[in-house]
């Protein structure tokens, strides 16, 4: 039976972040945004109580951390993302929650035509805003992904920073989830 997200949200953690000492708590939680433990790292210096033992409330929480971080904060947090389909998968290098989230999403199965479009795909976003695709690709196919860049492609430079935004807090939901 598959949850909605909304019953994720309520669900309460295996190992509750409240229990957990500091260094449990920055290993567990450091790779919920990809190479930046330092969400994890300011949202435990915020203090944790056993509300942050529901996902919502943590996700919310985590959130807002990267949410009132500086520009350039983000646009590192952004930057640091790899491209789908791209070289760092290609090599196997990729993070195993970023393999996971890619392989899901059939990135593993492309033919040498495909592996081509999103190549270019990936080159022509990154020479238009400066930083990688950024899509959360669970529950999507590579057709998708790719009519998804076609699409964004066209947006603004705002709009574009903003959606990558939205995009890596979801897929910092999806890893609160898999914990």
């Amino acid at each position: 039976m598959k949850m909605t997200t909304e019953a994720c949200h309520s669900l309460l953690f295996k190992k509750p972040p409240s229990h957990m000492t500091q260094t449990q708590f920055i290993q567990t939680f450091s790779g919920i945004y990809e190479h930046s433990p330092w969400a994890a790292e300011q949202l435990w210096q915020s203090g944790i109580d056993e509300s942050f033992d529901t996902i919502n409330t943590f996700h919310t929480k985590i959130m807002d951390i990267v949410n009132n971080a500086d520009y350039n904060q983000k646009m590192e947090l952004i930057r640091k993302h790899p491209d789908l389909a791209g070289k760092a998968a290609l090599k196997g290098t990729l993070t195993p929650s970023s393999t996971h989230e890619q392989s899901s999403a059939g990135l593993d199965q492309c033919s040498e035509e495909e592996l081509e479009q999103f190549h270019q795909a990936n080159q022509a976003y990154q020479s238009r805003f400066g930083f990688p695709f950024i899509m959360a690709v669970r529950h999507s196919n590579r057709y998708e992904i790719l009519a998804a860049f076609k699409e964004r492609l066209l947006n603004t430079h705002e709009e574009e920073f903003n959606r990558a935004m939205e995009e890596i807090h979801k897929i910092a939901l999806f890893r609160l989830q898999d914990l």
